[in-house]
């Protein structure tokens, strides 16, 4: 460092009272204005730290988790900033998706109908979302066209106020290099990865059973669904032979609406109950279907009955059965969760007649008559055995999943690849070759890879998002062929199949015999923030770029999106780069609410930050986020937030004694703030040499992107420093003690280099109060000063044993103690004292006797060597306390 007087842009005033009030609105405002955290492109790849950083879900407003996870990954980026490191830090907005549909249905009181026309003058019926707008019936149907354009609209406002959090949290994010998922640069590249995926036969179509969200009517994939415990009950209903015995094979269902879908009964090939049942068939109750009995191993013995019937489809097992057995597809159940109006494998009239009473009803419904019929058709056997057990829901929604059969597209993931070598054992290979952080989580990433069951499923029958970019022909016969794929050029994307033609064809062909058809689906929102390198990369549009920020070295997440986010990435990248997305995974926990429960919107327990930000400061939110560990679940702790409000305030504080006595010398080799020769008493240079340990611990620990270890390693020598060591040479550094003018030449000068050294290793946490000191005497901004190192700190100190600040802020705790418990004030002399310590720290108080005797305003003080292990007094001689002075009233 120079000194001020060579720094023109040097601010050299002190306010007398020191605030936090309003920091944060200053130096976001200086900050923007200076470009301080822009990134240089004028780089190469090694001069580059660069982050994929989470896009939030632009809809609705940000949570506590947000603040929680975001600054944590703000740390890490500011602290290689000061390494040197030329930062690319973007910030993407997650616009597309089912969230932001919902938003904005509840939010205008719409619905999306993509058969209405467009209409360029629609104004929606309401905006602001109430009781009245969020009920679907009374949801206006709009245009797909339109309903996208006021997607758009809110998530602007949205992000807007996102945004103005983001900021006021101290986030030194490149604004320059934001980016949305749904607007055209990001069409484009997530269009043109999809279509790279189809050439190399890594995308590809499907008709098959699909889990479905009856609610949003759309496809859910693996990673996306979620367990919830629900009531059930277990119906013991009989199947009855067709050997003309009559008798009845018993079976035990938790969906008997679905007696109507049966296809088989299934029990496992060493089960001696069914052996002579193999092969032959029974009918089914109340719709008088046959149907055969089959063996397969994955039925249970000793679940229910052990025989079970395989309905298309119940669950998962039920699609293992189907596809193994080769059964055919039976499907009751629709895209909007009602029974179809037909199901004709069922030929009996009395077999039609009970299906018709179960045609139009919703799942629940058609369960509750399935049962009123086997009731009081005598086929089922008892009361319905209670039970609580797991069943599939898509993470957002509110009703079970179902399954129907559709077409879909699919990504490979490894998930139907399980060969030795093939792709899922290279995935498995790119987690061990990531650098976690905690190094435990790869195996959450590993158990996810191996567990999967199935590719990626990436279409959605939804309207926000990124469109499909294919059309398919259709046939002379006007049905449509989906083995004919036609696509785009690179060059033409993005486009929207609904509205843009394929090249050969004109608008009149569409939906025409010997013509085309759009593809209506989106592509899965994680489709396209999977691609977060590249879209803030500019992969697509800035080749140059990408070449300097990829692959990233960050990643920043939590650990509940390892199976979603972080695993969707690895899989785009291996596909379209052959490599990890970034070097780095930095993994946050949850937050906590009093109950140990994870904070969420959708559990309705999640505290809103802006609030928190202004009561306790930014830099005290920070600070709670900060001594969370990387990857533990951590509670919401507004007592951790007040205790780093003081703590900034304290940095204020103890910032304006430091630099009340001037300017110090400057270092002449430009190192330290003050110059390291003017540091000659035996306390000050022990505190430097304390000082370098710190910074040694806690560069350590950021250099293995452990921002709390970091700040447990500084924390607690800033209080020491400010509780005991600017109380001893407060009285040295004003030139009130024996030393004379050299004695406070190198309290100062200490207070110089300490107060600088400090200011540094806080400013990845604790942004505003140390940005807000370093502007009373030094020029620029201390976020883009280098990193402190140790060694001109070590050199100061000169082979100083930094135990010696140890032992006298011991030995001043004692002293202290005997006005405390003699209930008098600290200002009272003592007129004599024997201070007794072992012989080691005996040492260190005779040299620093002095600034002791100062502290405890001794007149006589005697230092003997003790028996034990700690420092003591006795003797002791206490003076007449100071009179108070009367206060004045005028």
């Amino acid at each position: 460092m120079t000194d001020t007087a060579s720094r023109p842009d040097a601010q050299t005033s002190i306010p007398d009272r020191p605030s936090l009030e309003g920091l944060e609105e200053k130096w976001d405002g200086v900050w923007s204005e200076q470009q301080l955290y822009a990134f240089d492109e004028d780089t190469t790849r090694d001069q580059v730290f660069s982050v994929d950083t989470p896009p939030p879900t632009a809809s609705g407003s940000l949570h506590i988790g947000h603040v929680f996870g975001y600054s944590q990954a703000d740390m890490i980026v500011r602290y290689q900033r000061m390494r040197g490191k030329n930062c690319f830090y973007p910030l993407g907005w997650d616009d597309n998706g089912l969230p932001t549909e919902r938003r904005a249905q509840n939010y205008y009181g719409v619905r999306c109908d993509p058969s209405l026309p467009y209409d360029p003058d629609f104004t929606p019926p309401m905006e602001g979302g109430s009781n009245k707008s969020s009920k679907a019936a009374n949801q206006v149907p709009i245009s797909r066209r339109n309903f996208i354009e006021l997607c758009e609209k809110l998530t602007t406002m949205d992000e807007k106020s996102f945004e103005e959090v983001f900021r006021t949290l101290g986030l030194s994010v490149d604004w320059n290099h934001s980016y949305q998922t749904i607007n055209a640069h990001s069409r484009a590249t997530s269009q043109r990865a999809f279509l790279e995926n189809l050439e190399a036969g890594q995308a590809y179509q499907s008709e098959a059973p699909t889990m479905w969200d009856v609610t949003y009517r759309t496809a859910v994939a693996q990673a996306e669904q979620e367990d919830r415990d629900r009531e059930g009950a277990y119906h013991r209903i009989g199947f009855t032979r067709t050997d003309g015995t009559g008798e009845k094979v018993f079976i035990e269902t938790t969906r008997p609406e679905l007696l109507p879908a049966c296809v088989a009964l299934v029990a496992h090939p060493d089960d001696e109950r069914y052996q002579d049942l193999f092969g032959t068939t029974v009918t089914s109750p109340l719709f008088g279907v046959e149907v055969p009995v089959k063996a397969h191993p994955l039925a249970q013995a000793d679940k229910g009955a052990g025989i079970a019937m395989i309905c298309t489809f119940g669950d998962s097992t039920d699609v293992i059965w189907w596809r193994e057995l080769e059964l055919p597809t039976r499907s009751v159940v629709g895209r909007d969760g009602r029974f179809l109006p037909e199901a004709p494998w069922i030929t009996t009239a009395e077999g039609q007649a009970a299906y018709a009473e179960l045609a139009g009803l919703t799942v629940f419904s058609a369960q509750k008559r399935v049962v009123e019929m086997v009731t009081e058709s005598g086929d089922l056997v008892g009361e319905p055995t209670k039970i609580s057990h797991p069943v599939k829901f898509y993470e957002n929604g509110d009703k079970p999943l179902e399954f129907v059969t559709s077409r879909q597209w699919y990504l490979t993931n490894g998930g139907r690849d399980s060969s030795e070598g093939g792709l899922r054992d290279e995935l498995i290979a790119r987690g061990k070759e990531l650098t976690w952080h905690p190094a435990y989580m790869e195996s959450r990433y590993r158990n996810w890879v191996e567990g999967l069951a199935g590719d990626w499923l990436i279409s959605r029958q939804r309207f926000y998002g990124v469109p499909f970019p294919v059309w398919y022909g259709v046939g002379e016969d006007g049905e449509t062929d989906y083995d004919t794929v036609l696509t785009p050029s690179v060059d033409e994307l993005p486009i929207d199949p609904t509205i843009d033609v394929p090249s050969g064809f004109t608008e009149e062909q569409r939906g025409q015999a010997g013509g085309f058809v759009a593809d209506p689906d989106i592509l899965d929102t994680w489709a396209t923030s999977s691609l977060s390198p590249q879209l803030a990369g500019g992969w697509n549009s800035d080749p140059a770029l990408f070449e300097k920020v990829y692959p990233m070295d960050l990643r920043p997440q939590g650990h509940d999106i390892i199976r979603t986010w972080l695993f969707s990435t690895v899989v785009r990248s291996h596909l379209q780069q052959d490599a990890l997305p970034w070097k780095h995974a930095s993994i946050n926990g949850w937050i906590l609410d009093p109950d140990r429960k994870k904070m969420s919107k959708s559990k309705g327990n999640v505290v809103t930050p802006i609030g928190l930000l202004q009561q306790h400061g930014s830099d005290g939110v920070r600070y709670w986020a900060g001594r969370a560990r990387q990857g533990v679940d951590t509670a919401f702790d507004e007592g951790q937030m007040k205790i780093g409000r003081r703590l900034a305030i304290k940095i204020l504080n103890a910032s304006k004694f430091a630099l009340g006595f001037g300017e110090a010398p400057a270092d002449p080799a430009g190192r330290l703030a003050a110059d390291p020769s003017a540091v000659t008493d035996p306390l000050d240079r022990a505190l430097l040499a304390q000082l370098a340990d710190v910074v040694d611990q806690a560069t350590a620990a950021n250099e293995d992107m452990d921002y709390a270890r970091a700040l447990e390693a500084v924390e607690p020598f800033f209080w020491a420093f400010c509780d005991d060591y600017i109380e001893l040479v407060k009285e040295r550094a004003h030139g009130n003690a024996p030393a004379g003018e050299a004695g406070a030449a190198s309290a100062r000068a200490a207070l110089a280099i300490a107060l600088e050294v400090l200011l540094r290793l806080f400013a990845p946490v604790i942004v505003f109060a140390t940005e807000e000191v370093w502007s009373w005497w030094r020029g620029g901004s201390v976020h883009t000063q280098p990193w402190p190192e140790s060694a001109p700190l070590r050199e100061a100190a000169q082979g100083q044993d930094s135990a010696l600040v140890d032992s006298v802020a011991q030995a001043a705790i004692v002293v202290r103690r005997i006005k405390s418990d003699a209930k008098v004030s600290q200002k009272t002399p003592i007129l004599a004292v024997t201070v007794e310590a072992p012989a080691a720290a005996l040492a260190h108080l005779e040299a620093a006797a002095a600034d002791l005797t100062a502290l405890g305003r001794i007149e006589r003080l005697e230092l003997v060597a003790g028996a034990g292990e700690e420092i003591t007094t006795r003797d002791v001689e206490l003076g007449e306390p100071p009179v108070k002075q009367p206060r004045s009233k005028g």
